[in-house]
């Protein structure tokens, strides 16, 4: 690990920064905080920027010919294109963009010459794990995604390690929430809002948790990083266990009386059962025998490296879920009130 101390991105974009699938969730959020900042950027990905459309083209990042011409002259390169849900089909599709994509994204760094590249990766390389874990491991990916993104990282290693010139940074956030994301988090939230809800076990599990607008913020701090190859998890703190974040969103939506329970072993068996009727008929389903594990599982990373580098998180985790709540949620919940961050939870 080389020094962590960055500096200002706008010394370090060359001729600009290039944002492959900079048209999703955590791109569009790092875009405007490029534009605030008035440094130069790009956008590349399949589908369309609705908040940047002067600055977007299609791309594919399997396509080398396509990332060369649109990376050409760019200072960095930040990937975010990736295949992430945990129920794509065939399998293949994760191995064509997540790595496959990765060996493209290189060659056409080496071939025009952009000496930075910023991967966004994924606490899924760690797996499931019975103690919180660093940037060190130990490494179980469970399915296709957290192996992809494994292979994908060692991948960016070897380019870096070509030229001691080059600079790599590779980020694994814990799961990501906020405004206008369609992830696991806004499904708990949609739940818990719709009187839906039932809690699986116990609920004293540990989640780590990742708010966009902190992730994006640390994103564009780590831009300017020196030569080398460094490795950040990215979680905001303090973790919350399992019940209390639904305490938390229960009370930011005004909502009373005990909270639902269901066995894990029921949940899991359902899950099971939608999972195999997911796989005769082609369906998706909500609910599946891993997302039911991953909710009562301990996802608890340690993110200390980022202290390192002087960033200071935007907001509190508790801040980043109140505004997801209200802006998702404002027409059943009081959370504008400005003493809300400091009531008892």
């Amino acid at each position: 690990m080389s020094s962590e101390s960055p500096v200002s991105p706008d010394r370090v974009s060359g001729s600009g920064i290039l944002l492959l699938g900079g048209s999703g969730f955590i791109g569009t959020r790092l875009a405007a905080l490029l534009r605030e900042q008035r440094v130069q950027f790009r956008i590349g990905d399949l589908n369309p920027s609705e908040a940047f459309p002067d600055l977007w083209a299609k791309c594919d990042v399997r396509q080398l010919d396509p990332v060369s011409k649109l990376g050409a002259g760019a200072g960095a390169i930040v990937n975010f294109a990736a295949i992430h849900r945990d129920d794509v089909r065939p399998l293949y599709l994760y191995r064509e963009t997540n790595v496959d994509g990765a060996s493209q994204v290189c060659n056409a760094a080496r071939r025009t010459g952009a000496g930075r590249i910023v991967f966004i990766s994924s606490v899924a390389v760690y797996g499931f794990q019975p103690v919180p874990v660093d940037e060190h491991g130990p490494f179980d990916p469970f399915n296709e995604y957290g192996k992809t993104k494994l292979e994908a990282e060692s991948i960016y290693r070897s380019w870096a390690e070509e030229d001691p010139s080059r600079s790599l940074v590779i980020v694994r956030p814990s799961v990501v929430f906020g405004e206008g994301n369609r992830g696991n988090v806004y499904n708990l939230l949609h739940q818990i809002a719709a009187g839906r809800f039932m809690m699986v076990g116990d609920g004293k599990n540990i989640k780590s948790m990742a708010y966009v607008g902190n992730l994006a913020a640390f994103l564009l701090h780590i831009l300017g990083m020196g030569p080398g190859t460094h490795i950040f998890n990215y979680v905001d703190v303090p973790d919350m266990n399992t019940r209390s974040l639904v305490e938390h969103i229960r009370y930011a939506l005004n909502q009373n009386g005990p909270i639902r329970k269901i066995p894990r072993g029921v949940a899991l068996c359902g899950g099971s059962v939608l999972d195999a009727v997911a796989h005769l008929t082609g369906r998706t389903f909500p609910v599946s025998a891993v997302r039911v594990r991953k909710f009562c599982e301990n996802t608890q990373f340690l993110a200390r490296r980022i202290d390192r580098t002087g960033f200071v998180r935007p907001y509190s985790l508790r801040e980043g879920l109140d505004r997801t709540i209200r802006f998702e949620f404002a027409s059943n919940t009081d959370i504008a009130r400005e003493d809300l961050a400091a009531s008892p939870r």
